[in-house]
């Protein structure tokens, strides 16, 4: 299974990328791509708790299972605007 992962603003930086592709095996987890993303770019781990993280535009959390061709984007936290 291959799905997209778009990263965004720190992740990016992090990652060196904006967007890669990730084999999993079928029925794999986000949490397990998070996993591997975070065995390559070690760095990641320090922002694994606050991540947010969406699958073909909807937030979910880590243990959405992934299917072939899903979009995947990984964000910081984000605020702001006028209290």
């Amino acid at each position: 299974m291959h799905v997209r992962v778009r990263l965004f603003a720190t992740y990016r930086e992090v990652s060196g990328t904006r967007q890669l592709t990730w084999s999993g095996r079928e029925g794999a987890t986000l949490g397990q791509l998070i996993d591997d993303l975070v065995t390559k770019f070690p760095r990641l781990e320090g922002y694994r708790d606050t991540m947010l993280l969406a699958v073909n535009h909807a937030f979910v959390d880590p243990s959405v299972r992934l299917r072939e061709g899903d979009e995947i984007a990984l964000m910081p936290p984000v605020s702001g605007g006028i209290p």
